[in-house]
């Protein structure tokens, strides 16, 4: 057979004696797989199924019931197994009687020994009829089984008290080692008790008490019978003297018991009013109780006493209930007035706020406590928001900035915006100047006015959400029960939301409005009117921000308005930053392009004159650059985040970033003619920075100091060129790109003014090489005093022709070195000069003879083949008007 279907086994119980009900735990081997597979369990010949609790194959937990023997074996039944065995036994004890007088765990009911009391006259109380001990001596239990005590005395008991008393079972029992002494000890004591009478008046009178009562109730009814029947009166003798004996027992019993009587109706006062307190101790000790529960900030539990006290007491006629009662409403009182000051208390949080709305709408605080919060807590944001800009004010009249701490530009950690801000601009002023190498952090400055719109932000966006939430908490009456337990409560509370709908409106409007002034006063004060500029500015504007500065506040604004919308607040009341926004990207444009006009006009001081190959100098580069770079700064400005306008939509802006814009652009101009129309003596070299390490040092400083007006101009007329054909139309798609409107007015009108320009310094630089050439035409012609009339055969072209020549190929060569572009446009005003003047000069003549026609034939036939290839119109005509000047020559051989 398997282990599994192997009989059960007891090898163990503990404990392994008691009384019927004791619990014990039973162990051993093979006692069932489950508790499905047990299906019986006696001890000593009892059935403890019902209460047995299977454990394990080895240990089960059951009680004894009341068995039939006092000791037998544990056997267990399984399913498995079949019926078991046992190799130990339990005894079952009888459990000892208690006396009325004897300590106990548990409750003796006394009603049995009050049942066997047969005389009700005898003045015997009832404790007395079961006393402890009756014999008066020690009481020595053997140790006699009590079976064999049973099967001695069948039928009998050693119970005093019972039918069935037998004395000797007794004395086995509790004095089987006395003495005999102290035995004739007990005789004597039990004699003691017997011959024991009460004695004296006081025992008689008690004993006969009803005896007199009941006399009288005879006398009074036979009164009342002698005077109903109308028999004759009975004589006064027999009459007074037993309404004398009856007067004396009533006296006599009155005195005697006045005295008990007294003390027990005092002493049933005091039971009654220890009922009372022990009843009603809750109500007298609750005052108390809620100063201990305030004091340790358990409002709950004071609440929860309150409501209950008010449902028992609040309506009690007793007097002494009303006045502890009373006592309880001031102490309420009194705590609604503590939570009411701290729920108006601030700066608090959220939690705290809705758990005081809470605590005092259960206690029907009177009024609105919510709507109080929503108020105070209204007052303190604009005046957190006040004091905030008086404390910056102040301390920009004490000191012009505000020095951040140091930021170490290498580090990982991420800076602020301001720091990333301040440390571009910083890298960018550096140049190539540096500090120390042992400081390897710069320094930066903020203004005081974005340091305060940046507080201002953070202050209104850290503290309007919770506003915002208890605004929302109030309409949906979550702020008195998460759940609908509170229905009343919450119909009133969304009920006065609704009436306070518009006035909490008008709050979040003067929260955003005052938030927008105060940023306009620090930023935009020209936008106030006076009346409010006194209210929200007082800052020192000794000079504008910078766009870098007005791009970062900005930057701050919208991550505030973003905030504020991600609450769900009605887009109306938020309108009016998006105003804010939109001017202040207006205002960062306008700055941002004045900034870089004036820039513009300091980049004369950068132009080196070094020129490329195709020669151009840096300064288009330069400009195109800046303005560039410039756009860049402004595409976050521009750039429309959602529910931003356009910043061109208003016609004043198109009109006032054209105008700049073109004002750019002519200022460039304007530093073009500037440097091309300097002396030579007015060029400043002071702003160049000196590269130790550029190679071509010397002979840059000698190349730009030795430029000559005329290479000026014409390096000035390469750059205007340029700028015609690409600068000026790449920065026209810049400014497209960037949704600048007006671009094509822009354009035209730069366009005109550059080209107004060129044609100045292209008529500037003639004069100063055509001239010349032209000037000494003339006199090279009559040099010698020559004449037309009178001269010899000619050999060949005259030296003035050839000088001519010369210096013409000397204005080639020096605009070719400059710029390869230049050449046809310059040569050809220069040959039309010449040859206009050579036109003239020979129209002048009088007279030619044969030889001087063939002379200024074949000098103006020279000069004509020698600069062919730059002859315009123009200058063709004026060549032909020379030749027809002259006579025609009427020989083959003087033509060829």
């Amino acid at each position: 057979m398997s282990r599994a279907r192997q009989p059960p086994l007891v090898t163990g119980i503990s404990p392994n004696e008691g009384i019927s009900w004791t619990k014990v735990t039973i162990r051993g081997e093979n006692l069932g797989t489950g508790p499905t597979d047990l299906i019986g369990l006696t001890i000593c010949g009892h059935n403890c199924l019902l209460t047995a609790e299977w454990m394990s194959a080895s240990k089960i937990v059951c009680r004894v019931g009341q068995a039939k023997n006092d000791k037998g074996d544990i056997i267990v039944t399984t399913k498995s197994g079949g019926k078991g065995t046992s190799t130990v036994s339990f005894k079952l004890l009888k459990p000892e009687k208690i006396g009325i007088l004897d300590q106990s765990a548990v409750w003796v009911d006394e009603m049995n020994y009050y049942d066997m009391r047969t005389d009700r006259n005898k003045g015997i109380p009832p404790l007395s009829l079961r006393p402890a001990n009756p014999l008066g001596i020690e009481i020595d239990k053997g140790r006699f089984p009590q079976k064999d005590l049973e099967s001695l005395f069948p039928g009998m008991s050693a119970d005093f008290t019972s039918e069935n008393f037998s004395a000797a079972w007794y004395l086995i029992e509790n004095h089987s080692t006395t003495s005999f002494d102290q035995l004739k000890t007990a005789v004597v004591n039990l004699k003691k008790q017997a011959n024991k009478k009460n004695e004296g008046s006081l025992a008689y009178v008690k004993g006969g008490l009803s005896t007199f009562f009941e006399a009288q109730d005879a006398l009074s009814a036979i009164h009342q019978k002698l005077e109903a029947d109308g028999t004759e009166k009975v004589e006064g003798s027999m009459t007074q003297k037993l309404e004398n004996v009856l007067n004396r027992a009533s006296n006599t019993a009155d005195t005697l018991f006045q005295e008990v009587l007294g003390r027990k109706d005092k002493a049933d006062s005091t039971r009654n009013a220890l009922n009372v307190l022990q009843r009603f101790k809750f109500l007298f000790n609750l005052p108390l109780n809620i100063e201990r529960n305030i004091q340790k900030g358990d409002y709950d539990v004071v609440i929860n006493d309150y409501e209950k006290a008010k449902s028992l007491f609040g309506k009690t006629e007793v007097q002494v209930f009303k006045k502890y009662y009373a006592e309880v409403e001031t102490r309420i009182e009194a705590l609604r007035e503590l939570l009411l000051d701290k729920l108006l208390e601030t700066p608090s949080t959220l939690h705290d706020q809705k758990r005081y709305i809470r605590y005092l709408s259960d206690l029907h605080a009177p009024g609105d406590p919510a709507w109080q919060c929503i108020g105070a807590q209204h007052q303190w944001i604009l005046q957190l928001m006040h004091n905030c800009k008086e404390s910056y004010v102040k301390e920009q009249k004490g000191k012009d900035t505000f020095l951040f701490p140091m930021l170490d530009l290498d580090s990982d950690v991420r800076p602020s915006p301001i720091g990333h801000l301040s440390s571009q601009s910083a890298s960018l002023k550096r140049g190539s100047s540096f500090q120390s190498g042992r400081d390897d952090t710069w320094r930066y400055k903020a203004p005081q006015q974005v340091i305060f719109v940046e507080k201002l932000t953070k202050l209104v966006v850290s503290q309007l959400p919770n506003f915002w939430k208890l605004w929302v908490s109030y309409v949906n009456g979550s702020l008195f029960s998460e759940t609908a337990e509170k229905s009343g409560q919450m119909e009133r509370s969304k009920k006065n939301a609704r009436q306070r709908q518009n006035d909490f409106k008008k709050m979040i409007q003067e929260v955003m409005h005052s938030l927008v002034k105060l940023i306009r006063g620090a930023l935009l004060p020209f936008s106030l009117r006076e009346g409010e500029l006194r209210q929200y500015g007082g800052w020192e504007m000794k000079s504008e921000l910078s766009g870098q500065w007005l791009t970062h506040v900005i930057q701050t604004v919208r991550l505030s308005s973003e905030s504020l919308t991600a609450l769900e607040i009605p887009n109306d009341m938020l309108q009016i930053i998006q105003d804010l926004i939109l001017d202040l990207r207006a205002r960062c444009i306008i700055v941002t392009l004045q900034h870089t006009a004036e820039d513009i006009k300091r980049l004369a001081e950068k132009e080196d004159w070094v020129v490329d190959n195709e020669g151009l100098t840096s300064l288009p580069s330069q400009f195109e650059q800046c303005i560039i770079h410039s756009l860049q700064s402004l595409k976050t400005v521009l750039d429309c985040k959602p529910g931003e306008a356009s910043v061109f939509q208003q016609q004043k802006t198109q009109e006032d970033v054209c105008q700049l814009s073109i004002g750019i652009m002519q200022g460039f101009i304007d530093c073009l003619e500037q440097l091309s129309t300097k002396a030579d003596g007015d060029i400043d070299t002071s702003h160049l920075s000196v590269d130790v390490s550029s190679p071509d040092l010397f002979g840059s400083i000698h190349e730009e100091s030795s430029l000559s007006s005329e290479q000026r101009l014409l390096i000035a007329l390469s750059n205007c060129r340029y700028l015609e054909r690409h600068t000026f139309l790449n920065i026209a798609e810049h400014f497209e790109k960037h949704g600048f409107q007006g671009v094509d007015k822009i354009t035209q009108v730069s366009m005109e003014s550059l080209k107004e320009l060129d044609q100045r310094l292209f008529e500037m630089y003639i004069e100063f090489k055509a001239d010349p050439i032209v000037g000494s035409l003339e006199p090279g012609i009559y040099a010698g005093y020559f004449d037309w009339k009178d001269c010899l055969v000619p050999t060949g072209v005259r030296n003035y022709l050839k000088e001519a020549l010369v210096n013409i190929i000397a204005v080639h060569a020096e605009v070719f070195t400059i710029s390869k572009d230049l050449v046809p446009r310059v040569m050809s005003r220069v040959v039309e000069a010449v040859s206009e003047e050579l036109s003239r000069l020979m129209q002048c003549v009088s007279s030619f003879s044969k030889n001087g026609a063939l002379q200024a034939k074949l000098e103006i036939c020279a000069l004509r083949d020698t600069v062919a290839i730059y002859l315009t119109p123009e200058s063709k005509s004026s060549f032909k008007q020379a030749l027809e000047a002259l006579p025609q020559l009427s020989s083959g051989t003087d033509r060829k």
